[in-house]
């Protein structure tokens, strides 16, 4: 795998610094370029970030030495010093969406983790271990930008990694009603305990926009490429709360499910443990070895002790239960920021890479 310059846009947020810190040690990416706000451009990443650097690893040096760029005014620059970029900016949807298919359109694949073009009609949102076909999409996005390189993929809301996996495992079962409640990490809003002190010894039961994105994109997912878009799946209804809860990191979901077919408890553990996707079977770097994990231990999975499970890219599943409305229950967790963030970024980069789509 040849070597491809990469760039963030966004980078000073909590999500870009992540994406630095994981691109700045990549095997096959080079951190190339970085672009944020114009208050940024003309900084080093260093001054730019003015000590709000807020990862628990140190401040990459050759990241920290690097020029910020304007993300909208150096643009074509910017798109020219990188084979791609990744995106995470703090900008109204109706700009992202400008922004990013303006990227797209001077020949510079664009991997999102906003959520501004999430359903559009030809972009492909991608878990990478469950609907990587959905990548079939990109050559009709092609067509309707006029570009040869140039198009934009995304990847899902941070609370759906910690669920729709588990119930994907279970999707031939014939799912039919799924209830879901999560309980999200602060640093889903890009914030520390020291920049919102207010959510100390604290739950908040609104994270604005939140519960829709938990309803509706998993249908996305589940969907089907059909006639150069991708056309939702209409089963299974879904119903979600959210809850903003005094966590630093990690999304954890109480999860309940009914089904056509009835399995095991043996069969659905199972299932999850042997779960493997395209990123398995092409071993891409930032693929967990094993994607689910199921602990037998009645108070596990843990936030703390289990979000970073395989570099934080794993899935922890524990508490399977009957249910007395539903079929089963559940409880699982995912890391909001590595896997459900700049880590799923990432890896979705590597199967688009590894699949053709960035050449």
């Amino acid at each position: 795998m040849r070597k491809y310059k990469v760039g963030v846009i966004g980078a000073t947020g909590m999500v870009g610094q992540r994406f630095v810190t994981l691109l700045s040690a990549h095997p096959w990416f080079e951190l190339s370029v970085l672009a944020a706000s114009a208050r940024s451009a003309g900084k080093t990443y260093e001054e730019a970030l003015g000590g709000r650097w807020v990862m628990q690893t140190p401040l990459p040096a050759k990241a920290a030495a690097m020029k910020v760029y304007d993300a909208t005014a150096d643009r074509a620059k910017v798109a020219g010093m990188a084979d791609f970029v990744f995106c995470a900016v703090d900008m109204p949807k109706d700009e992202i969406r400008e922004l990013e298919e303006s990227y797209a359109r001077l020949e510079c694949p664009v991997m999102s983790n906003n959520s501004a073009n999430r359903f559009t009609p030809d972009v492909p949102m991608i878990i990478p271990e469950i609907n990587a076909d959905h990548a079939q999409v990109i050559p009709y996005q092609r067509r309707r930008l006029g570009t040869r390189k140039g198009f934009i993929a995304v990847k899902s809301n941070c609370s759906l990694q910690s669920y729709v996996p588990a119930l994907h495992a279970l999707h031939d079962l014939g799912i039919t009603r799924v209830a879901a409640c999560t309980y999200q990490a602060i640093s889903g809003a890009g914030k520390t305990f020291e920049r919102w002190p207010e959510m100390i010894d604290n739950v908040n039961p609104l994270i604005k926009g939140e519960e829709e994105k938990s309803e509706r994109e998993p249908m996305k997912i589940w969907g089907s490429v059909e006639g150069g878009v991708i056309v939702p799946a209409t089963t299974p209804v879904i119903t979600a709360q959210c809850l903003r809860v005094p966590v630093s990191d990690g999304h954890m979901a109480a999860v309940f499910a009914a089904f056509e077919q009835k399995a095991s408890f043996e069969e659905i553990i199972g299932r999850w443990q042997s779960f493997r996707g395209r990123p398995q079977e092409l071993e891409l770097p930032s693929a967990p070895k094993q994607f689910i994990h199921y602990f037998e231990e009645a108070d596990r999975p843990q936030t703390r002790l289990d979000r970073n499970l395989e570099g934080g890219m794993a899935v922890s599943v524990g508490r399977l239960r009957e249910d007395a409305i539903f079929d089963i229950r559940f409880v699982s967790l995912s890391h909001n920021t590595l896997r459900g963030a700049a880590g799923g970024g990432v890896l979705m980069a590597e199967l688009l890479c590894a699949e053709g789509y960035m050449d």
